[in-house]
């Protein structure tokens, strides 16, 4: 097998104050940037661009360079941390924000450099189109782009994440938000809509109940993994992002039969994450867990088709 490929993520590292059942944290690492390079990192090299404030933790900095996560894109500015105060219900199907501080996110515009410009593997996450649009302006013949949105931006911004969904490779989105810029309830529909509407493809996140690929050539579902140890859903998206396509950059292919196992993987990643609060279970992983899940998986979804007539 050759090398790992490099990825590049493009996203916000932050400080979470999050309570759930099961619990409750204060100022401990967030970030879509953060889970989705701890997610990343078991697959394959991950070089992060964001902006931290100067009250970020060097104990945070450690749990980056404790899975060899590149910071050389992360920039320090005066001021302080992009900082997320939410709570989730019994349920723990959505998050309810208490408070969001965005500090020194509020004037970031990433500066991609040389190097990190020529990552073949890149996720932008949930942050402004226009800057999603930025970052598109400065990488160069990437084997693959994802790219990742939310509600906010669909409502203030549909045009420029139409823009950004045209010109990436992958567009990941949840439920609501496929509706939402489809403008259809049904899902596979949603997933037809956006394609016509110049998508290359989707995969749609359904939470506990797996998530579809659908492009032109391509369209194919994975279960959830069954998790028990529910703890904190913040990140799951991330991660699965993290676990996609770094399977994909381990093994430098885009093809469907390496969509489907990184599909798996994302998943995988994902069950992880929501087993702890922060990235601590991403950070912590073995990758014979994360391969027994995976395995898991397959078998699941897996069965000999024989002649039924």
């Amino acid at each position: 097998m050759t090398a790992p490929h490099r990825i590049l993520v493009v996203g916000s590292v932050a400080l979470d104050s999050i309570r759930t059942p099961y619990g409750e944290v204060t100022d401990a690492l967030g970030g879509s940037a953060s889970y989705f390079s701890f997610s990343a990192s078991h697959f394959a090299p991950v070089s992060v661009v964001a902006v931290v404030g100067d009250d970020f933790p060097q104990e945070h900095r450690d749990k980056f360079d404790s899975r060899g996560v590149d910071l050389s894109g992360l920039e320090t500015a005066k001021g302080g941390t992009f900082r997320w105060r939410g709570e989730y219900m019994a349920e723990l199907g959505h998050a309810h924000t208490l408070e969001t501080q965005l500090n020194v996110f509020a004037d970031f515009h990433p500066k991609v450099g040389a190097d990190h410009s020529k990552a073949p593997f890149v996720f932008l996450a949930n942050i402004d189109p226009e800057l999603q649009l930025e970052v598109l302006d400065q990488i160069k013949r990437p084997m693959l782009t994802l790219s990742d949105t939310m509600n906010y931006w669909i409502a203030r911004k549909p045009d420029r994440v139409f823009e950004v969904l045209r010109r990436v490779d992958v567009a990941l989105l949840n439920e609501e938000e496929a509706r939402a810029l489809a403008g259809e309830t049904h899902l596979a529909k949603a997933a037809e809509k956006l394609l016509e509407q110049g998508a290359n493809a989707v995969i749609i996140k359904k939470g506990e109940h797996g998530a579809l690929y659908h492009s032109r050539e391509e369209r194919f579902i994975t279960p959830a993994y069954p998790v028990t140890a529910l703890t904190d859903p913040t990140g799951a998206g991330d991660s699965f992002a993290g676990g996609f396509i770094g399977m994909l950059a381990r093994f430098g292919r885009t093809d469907g039969e390496a969509l489907r196992q990184a599909m798996a993987c994302g998943t995988a990643m994902a069950s992880l994450a929501i087993e702890s609060f922060s990235p601590a279970r991403l950070i912590e992983t073995e990758t014979t867990e994360i391969e027994g899940r995976v395995r898991s998986l397959h078998g699941m979804v897996h069965y000999d088709l024989f002649p039924m007539f």
